[in-house]
């Protein structure tokens, strides 16, 4: 590996190799890659610093970049406004919701992903314990001490209370927008099959405005400095000479 010269400033390849152990990767190269990005932004934020006048001995280096972003990149932008707050709160409704709690019971007939056959067989199985439970739903407890493949059997079933995150997703996705009573239709996971009924619903409820308005704000005063610190180094990469490395090969900005 060649020396990277920015600005006519060598960064040595033995340099690039001790800044790759704060780059782990899965592949040596994407490592290589980090850490020459983050060598070359470096010397470029270093440069501006001596170039703006902003060297202090009474400060790190790391807070001598801090105040060249805080002079050329933070002062520049605009708090983020209410209508934007607003308007950003309307779009992601489901970031500020709680999820739905389901009080639920199961019969989980149990067969291997990858058993093909198996699973048409279950899924048949499913269905006419489903239809016998339509007709006579006292027999779930029943039904499920007899056929149930999971601990639960010894309770009915049971599975206690639910929300998001809790179980499979694959599972949990048809659960939590179920009503209550007896779902009609088998559900699949990676277990098996599985009868479910949905003994009691809590709806998740969308917290008000003024309730995330300041993390909203946050959220999006960082957002917006990312995309503005983003800018700025695009900015000092296109004017700088830089030899023996492609910006282009990452982002900038993570």
């Amino acid at each position: 590996m060649e020396a990277i010269v920015v600005n006519g400033e060598r960064i040595e390849p033995e340099t690039i190799y001790r800044e790759m152990q704060y780059f782990p990767a899965d592949q040596a190269e994407d490592a290589l890659h980090q850490a020459t990005r983050s060598l070359i932004i470096q010397k470029l934020l270093a440069g501006e610093v001596k170039k703006q006048d902003l060297e202090d001995d009474n400060h790190s280096a790391e807070q001598q970049v801090e105040n060249l972003l805080e002079q050329k990149v933070y002062k520049q932008l605009a708090e983020p406004s209410e209508d934007e707050c607003l308007r950003f709160y309307k779009s992601q409704t489901d970031r500020f919701s709680s999820s739905s709690l389901v009080e639920a019971r199961h019969i989980l007939l149990a067969v291997a992903p990858e058993d093909a056959k198996g699973r048409v067989a279950k899924v048949a199985e499913a269905k006419a314990l489903i239809s016998r439970l339509e007709e006579q739903p006292e027999q779930f407890v029943y039904l499920a001490t007899k056929f149930s493949d999971c601990p639960s059997k010894s309770t009915g079933g049971a599975l206690g209370q639910i929300q998001k995150g809790q179980t499979v997703p694959e599972f949990e996705h048809i659960l939590l927008q179920s009503p209550e009573g007896l779902i009609t239709a088998p559900i699949e996971s990676r277990y098996g099959v599985h009868v479910v009924e949905v003994i009691k619903l809590i709806p998740g409820r969308t917290l008000p405005f003024e309730q995330v308005h300041d993390k909203i704000n946050t959220y999006l005063t960082e957002q917006q400095e990312r995309h503005a610190i983003s800018d700025y180094l695009h900015r000092l990469v296109d004017a700088a000479e830089i030899e023996a490395f492609d910006m282009e090969l990452v982002p900038l900005v993570q």
